[in-house]
């Protein structure tokens, strides 16, 4: 799904009038999300699921079929765990 069309089925379900609406709608959850998830706090949306962050460590390894070694360095990476009403609709689908 695209974002027009997921755009478009928010319009659908939220009862938004027009497809702006719907569009300012999906950006201010984005920009909401992400904006939390920067200052490294969680987003619990009970029955839906957690985003979050977690640290990755430093690692290292090879190219395969090189022998090169690489190193990506340590960062935060976002994260998304999966709500049990979300995980039962999906399943039951």
């Amino acid at each position: 799904m695209t974002k027009a069309e997921f755009v478009e089925l928010v319009k659908e379900t939220g009862g938004y009038e027009t497809k702006a609406a719907a569009e300012q709608a999906v950006k201010a959850f984005t920009e909401a999300v992400t904006a939390a998830l920067v200052k490294k706090e969680s987003v619990n949306l009970v029955g839906f699921g957690t985003f979050s962050t977690v640290d990755v460590p430093e690692k290292s390894g090879t190219v395969p079929g090189t022998g090169k070694t690489y190193t990506k360095p340590a960062h935060t990476a976002p994260k998304f765990k999966i709500g049990k009403t979300l995980k039962d609709a999906v399943a039951g689908n």
